[in-house]
């Protein structure tokens, strides 16, 4: 068996484009990419999934080209189009081995006697037509060093519901210095990583990372841990799944050495594609200091947008004044620090930066707080003319734009010191008696009755005292001022 292997290696190594994508296309395979892609493509097939079925279509594509080659070989050709090493080529084939033949052929093909009608202008090569292939969206948190494996279909070996897609890759030397020399973003987690993306088979559009059910990875001979499912508190809704980047990188050997990865997945209608790429990771911070440095809109160019936004519409009867924006932020009730939005929102309020990167570092979403629509990295602006007021305005938390582009604070409304219209209420004894002069009445010795109120009972207590005084009151010889207030409960003035 081992030597069967070798010997379908080697047939493999001899093939064109052409036979690698017949090949490939036996079997259900991605026939998209380059020839080293796909001979790698075929390579991991051979390793890994070698049927009968298999070796006897390498065979037959190996005999097929080689019949064809010798019968080329055998016709007369002139002399001015085979050159003494075209000879020496030909004559080799019989005796060299598979891989000679290999070396052979890519590099001494004699393309004048081969394509000469196509070089004398008599003809031209077919155009390629390029199939469309597999994108995946940019993640704002992840910078893509290098493409390990472009977008694969995952595709089913046979009709059970669970199937296991092989993969083997090699890190270059300049890879692995890259992983080994980056910090780290937290013990054991390097910021330059080697991940796995999922994504649906769908060519129309970017796709976004998108795990198949029953998951697994498994990376040489241990598991990879996948992002599990966020709880659902609402009856009748099912949880849902972040499906992020998976890191491979703390699994992998660091080394020249092959590695194998394995993505276990459920088979259930739907067609996935796998790719690997070395990225490195972001934080919020950095990504902060990047929008700081490209992102910041000059202060003159908002404010024409917001005379833009405040110009007179002929067809409306109501003309727009101003239009108020809050210096808080949305997200976390506190002022603003640095203020930014997307450009294609239609508002003028703003979302604090530094608090939207944190947020969607831990939890991508992306969605702007203020009109719930769609906010990405690369369309964030910050707005330098109400940084600019921000660092005018610190005694306001809100402001109006006016129609000329100009700017006033809004300040909130102190409380109105009033004068009292009714005989003030004394918080404590300062008279024996409890009697203070009053300008709009007399009582004993020229000065007016007020009721003494103890705040530190509740309402019961005052009630229980008030019922013992009026008790108190009939017992008593003479008439009694009576402790009764003037004031409703409640509308105690303390002016």
């Amino acid at each position: 068996m081992a030597a069967e292997l070798v010997e379908a290696k080697n047939m493999v190594m001899s093939f064109r484009v052409s036979d690698l994508q017949m090949l490939l296309g036996f079997v259900g395979r991605s026939k998209s990419g380059l020839k080293h892609e796909l001979v790698t493509r075929a390579l991991q097939l051979v390793q890994f999934d070698c049927s009968p079925e298999v070796f006897k279509k390498i065979k037959e594509l190996y005999e097929t080209r080689y019949a064809k080659k010798s019968s080329e070989v055998a016709q007369p050709q002139p002399q001015q189009h085979r050159s003494p090493e075209a000879l020496s080529i030909h004559s080799s084939y019989d005796r060299g081995s598979t891989v000679a033949r290999t070396s052979i052929s890519t590099t001494n093909i004699d393309y004048p006697a081969l394509y000469g009608k196509y070089l004398n202008g008599l003809g031209r090569l077919p155009p390629k037509v390029a199939k469309p292939e597999v994108r995946l969206v940019k993640l704002p948190f992840y910078t893509t060093l290098d493409e390990l494996l472009k977008p694969t279909e995952l595709v089913p070996q046979n009709n059970e519901k669970l199937q296991e897609s092989p993969c083997i890759f090699a890190l270059t030397p300049r890879q692995v210095e890259l992983i080994r020399n980056s910090r780290e973003l937290q013990p054991g987690v390097k910021s330059v990583q080697v991940v796995l993306r999922i994504c649906y088979t769908d060519t129309s559009s970017p796709q976004e990372d998108q795990y198949p059910p029953n998951i697994a990875v498994k990376v040489n001979h241990s598991y990879c841990s996948v992002p599990g499912y966020y709880p659902s508190n609402k009856p009748g809704v099912e949880p849902k799944r972040p499906c992020r980047p998976i890191n491979l990188t703390h699994l992998m050997y660091l080394s020249a050495a092959t590695n194998r990865i394995t993505v276990t997945w459920g088979n259930y209608g739907k067609s996935y594609s796998v790719g690997l790429y070395l990225v490195r990771q972001m934080t919020s911070a950095e990504l902060l200091q990047r929008l700081k440095t490209i992102g910041i809109k000059h202060p003159e160019l908002c404010k024409a947008l917001v005379k833009e936004k405040l110009r007179l519409d002929p067809d409306s009867e109501i003309a727009t004044t101003g239009v108020r924006v809050s210096l808080i932020c949305p997200l976390v009730k506190m002022r603003l620090s640095v203020p930014c939005r997307a450009e294609t929102c239609a508002h003028l309020q703003c979302f604090d930066a530094v608090f939207y990167l944190q947020m969607n570092e831990k939890k991508p979403t992306w969605m702007c707080p203020v009109c719930d629509k769609p906010a990405p990295y690369d369309q964030l602006i910050i707005d330098g003319l109400l940084s600019k007021i921000l660092t005018e305005c610190e005694d306001a938390d809100e402001i109006e734009y006016l129609v000329d582009g100009s700017w006033c604070p809004i300040r909130a409304e102190k409380e109105r010191s009033c004068s009292p219209q009714c005989p003030i209420l004394v918080l404590g004894s300062s008279d024996v008696n409890g009697l203070l002069p009053t300008p709009n009445g007399n009582g004993e010795n020229g000065k007016a009755t007020a009721d003494v109120v103890d705040l530190t009972l509740d309402s019961s207590s005052s009630e229980e005292e008030e019922e013992e005084d009026e008790e108190d009151d009939d017992d008593d010889e003479g008439p009694q001022p009576k402790r009764r207030c003037s004031y409703e409960k409640g509308l105690v003035s303390a002016c």
